[in-house]
């Protein structure tokens, strides 16, 4: 079946141009795609002027309506049946579409999906999973990253289970190694939760995945870990520090490389090295969260993402619609009831809005 993907032409901090330039883009590498373009019709005409070839693949669903930034998802949820993020959900909802793609608000986007997609059997709460670069050639998928702020046992391993089957898909890894994010490595570290979700899962040895217990934060990129599993709270956090750092080392390398005649020298001497290491760490390179466990496919792109984040997005959406994730995390539950694992009350962050 050739995937069909919904784009929310409007969302992200520059809409139509970068959300249709990624999607001609994807289009391109493979011909096999075609859109839904949901939007202003007005815009995306004119928009697609400059990519003949994505015309030729995509239908238009005109709406004027827009979630904002700045919507709360309750304001968000108002707009759901009319707004172009709504009805690109609708469409997966539907059947339409195989996989809805949007840069807009988070918050919103998770809020939506979860109202009209429902999480699937055996999973109690969906979880959003992006995947991180290491130092190995693989990237990581790391989840939750702030769909829900507090997490129980029974979550933690439904989380691992979706990352486990993401990262098959993703990297084709038969048992990806998968480690609960912690305070330390001993057994006897972290909350119940932690504790109680490290035991189902060292239990439950049919899984496809080599559970490997605890990890800290400071071992996320080394390369020897494949799925990391963390509550949305911790996971934002850690996120975040991730970026800030990467920032922060390539502008020191800016400043310091700027600073004498002589840096300036050894820059160009060193440049195919950060080049290297810009690629590395472009977030665009690693672009397309998921949000695991519902229904059907949702990906979200960073709201700055430039075209060729977007195009990874759209591939991450394919791909994931090709090989039915959706199925293939039921077909794992179906022989693992999580129901025994302690839960206790896990809440999300207010209406399902994540940390910004």
């Amino acid at each position: 079946m050739k995937p069909r993907i919904a784009i929310d032409a409007m969302g992200g901090d520059e809409g139509v141009r970068v959300m249709l330039g990624g999607a001609a883009e994807a289009r391109h590498r493979h011909e096999r795609f075609t859109f839904l373009l949901v939007g202003d019709e007005k815009q995306i005409k004119a928009g697609l002027d400059n990519h003949p070839n994505l015309r030729a693949a995509s239908e238009i669903l005109h709406t004027d309506e827009v979630v904002r930034g700045e919507d709360k998802p309750s304001q968000a949820l108002r707009k759901s049946k009319n707004s172009s993020m709504g009805l690109a959900i609708q469409a997966v909802k539907s059947g339409e579409v195989g996989a809805a793609v949007s840069a807009g608000n988070t918050g919103a986007l998770m809020a939506m999906a979860k109202l009209a997609l429902r999480t699937m059997p055996g999973i109690d709460r969906p979880a959003l999973a992006a995947l991180l670069p290491t130092l190995e050639d693989t990237d990581l998928v790391m989840l939750d990253l702030g769909a829900n702020t507090d997490c129980d046992a029974r979550n933690l391993v439904q989380f691992a289970v979706m990352g486990a089957v993401y990262s098959q898909i993703i990297f084709g890894f038969e048992k990806p190694r998968t480690r609960l994010l912690n305070i330390g490595t001993e057994d006897s570290k972290g909350t119940d939760a932690l504790r109680d979700a490290a035991a189902a899962l060292r239990a439950a040895t049919h899984l496809p995945m080599d559970f490997q217990g605890f990890t800290e934060a400071d071992k996320i990129s080394r390369g020897d870990i494949d799925v990391l599993v963390t509550d949305g709270f911790s996971g934002n956090i850690a996120l975040k520090s991730l970026e800030g750092t990467a920032r922060f080392v390539t502008d020191l390398l800016k400043r310091s490389f700027q600073s004498s005649l002589r840096s300036k020298i050894g820059f160009l001497i060193s440049r195919p090295a950060t080049d290297l290491l810009r690629h590395h760490l472009d977030p665009n390179n690693h672009n397309g969260a998921v949000f695991l466990g519902l229904n059907g496919v949702v990906v979200k792109s960073h709201g700055s993402a430039s075209i060729k984040g977007v195009a990874n997005a759209v591939e991450v959406a394919a791909r994931l619609v090709e090989d039915n994730i959706t199925q293939r995390i039921g077909d794992v539950l179906k022989d693992f009831d999580t129901s025994a694992i302690a839960s206790n009350g896990a809440s999300t962050n207010g209406s399902g809005e994540s940390p910004k």
